[in-house]
């Protein structure tokens, strides 16, 4: 759905979260006589989705670190990043939006809904909650939950372990599909599904679908009731590209954090990964994930390699080396949440564990299906893309089929593409050329450097238990 108003609706839910003061008597004194005394749930979800899509869309989660982890991007300029030379703080963007502004304004609307006794906005509030939580333990693995959602007790929250976190996700994702009916109270503020409660439904239980699968190395039995308890419950998945969960941007100042970046920047090209493997597929989506050389060249379409050196990497010509494709450099392109596509892996995975009695192969080439028709590709070029030996279904390495298509269907998602790249171990990425890490690719983000100076005392619990503070530590749900 569109973006109305959408800056005065985020101007708002700001002042009317202004931050917090421990002490009561400090709260008086310092009331603001323009603030709003009571927040309004739709603005605060206005805000909190077009805040959590933007930081998982944007330069510093996305562009910066996963899209050039899973070699989807790579760096002409400035290439760093592309090596693994990263800051403590580089990674900070995620974790202080992820807390700061999203699960606190998620926090405020369930309290307002309970307050209001309208579940729906409970409802879709615990599923917004439920992602912001999934790509923060995703990301650094052990992270602040249970203390998270009441920071005016917990100024420094202890750590969950990551199986704790997923565990009460899921739980969290039930309850919210319990609260939602569409037939309750209305709801406003829905700039993803327009206030539509069972397209809500569908998307909470998609999400457990999700991290049922993100389990299911370790918890395989869990993963099992999980779906179980999803099929008895009714409601479905995602059945459609046009029930994608997404947010669609608008013109600036509220146009994708990609198109915002390359209005003023030139430093990312297209990682020579996907393209090789784009070209060796004669995948369609080529000419959409990749933009043509700005000079000519003999292929038209040119990726560069992950990790090269800055002389390396500018020698190799900023016009004759590929921007991704126009489709993502569009102001209105939208931020993909939960694609019906992944919803269509998903389901042929857990088929293929056994987890239910679906078929796998069929559902894996409706997955594939979903992803060209959501770029619009015609359907002989689908049928000839099927075709192809190379994309048939291996039934005795689902891993491989799946996890080599889904990497090509979650293109520009760099954060959900990063995690099951690890799940799945597949596509066999190679480090980067000029990488930093004794020839390791990155499994991890960074904790923040203010969670060592501020929260210094829960930091050092979580790393002694879970692993260093270091890109190359596995998280628990990396099992192979």
């Amino acid at each position: 759905m569109k973006i109305k108003h959408l800056s005065a609706l985020i101007l708002f839910a700001a002042v009317t979260l202004s931050t917090v003061s421990c002490k009561k008597d400090l709260q008086d004194i310092n009331k603001s006589p323009n603030a709003s005394e009571t927040a309004q749930p739709d603005y605060l979800l206005t805000a909190a989705i077009k805040n959590t899509a933007d930081t998982y869309w944007g330069t510093a989660n996305n562009m910066d670190a996963s899209l050039l982890f899973v070699q989807y991007w790579a760096k002409i300029q400035y290439t760093d990043p592309d090596r693994y030379i990263y800051s403590n703080n580089a990674f900070q963007e995620l974790w202080t939006v992820g807390y700061s502004k999203s699960i606190v304004n998620l926090n405020q609307i369930i309290k307002l809904a309970d307050a209001q006794s309208n579940p729906n906005y409970k409802g879709v509030a615990l599923v917004l909650r439920s992602w912001t939580f999934q790509l923060l333990t995703d990301a650094y693995g052990d992270i602040p939950y249970s203390q998270a959602t009441n920071i005016s007790q917990y100024l420094t929250p202890a750590y969950d372990k990551q199986k704790d976190v997923y565990f009460a996700l899921l739980e969290d994702l039930k309850t919210a599909q319990s609260s939602l009916n569409a037939s309750g109270p209305a709801i406003l503020g829905d700039v993803i599904y327009g206030n539509n409660i069972t397209s809500w439904k569908k998307f909470a239980n998609s999400l457990r679908l999700r991290i049922a699968l993100r389990i299911a190395d370790r918890e395989p039995e869990k993963a099992k009731q999980v779906l179980a308890e999803i099929q008895a419950e009714g409601s479905g998945y995602i059945s459609s590209n046009s029930e994608t969960a997404q947010l669609v941007y608008l013109a600036s100042p509220n146009q994708n954090p990609i198109s915002n970046l390359f209005d003023t920047r030139d430093d990312y090209r297209i990682s020579k990964t996907v393209v090789d493997k784009l070209f060796a597929l004669n995948d369609p989506r080529l000419q959409v994930y990749v933009s043509k050389t700005k000079d000519a060249t003999p292929n038209t379409y040119v990726g560069i390699p992950n990790g090269l050196l800055v002389g390396d990497a500018s020698n190799l010509g900023f016009t004759k080396t590929s921007k991704p494709g126009a489709y993502f450099l569009a102001p209105g392109a939208p931020a993909v949440i939960q694609s019906y596509s992944e919803v269509l892996f998903d389901r042929a995975e857990a088929a293929a564990r056994g987890f239910t009695t679906e078929n796998a192969g069929e559902l894996y080439k409706q997955a594939i299906t979903a992803s060209l028709k959501q770029y619009s590709v015609s359907d002989a070029d689908v049928a000839t893309y099927l075709g192809q030996p190379a994309v048939q279904y291996n039934a005795g390495n689902f891993r491989k089929s799946i996890g080599d298509q889904k990497w090509l269907a979650l293109f520009g998602q760099g954060l959900e593409a990063f995690a099951e790249w690890r799940r799945l171990d597949y596509p066999q990425l190679q480090p980067a050329v000029a990488g930093t890490l004794n020839g390791k690719l990155p499994l991890r983000f960074l904790y923040p450097g203010t969670e060592q100076s501020l929260n210094g005392t829960n930091y050092q619990s979580a790393v002694s238990g879970q692993g260093a503070d270091v890109l190359t530590t596995k998280l628990w749900f990396d099992v192979n």
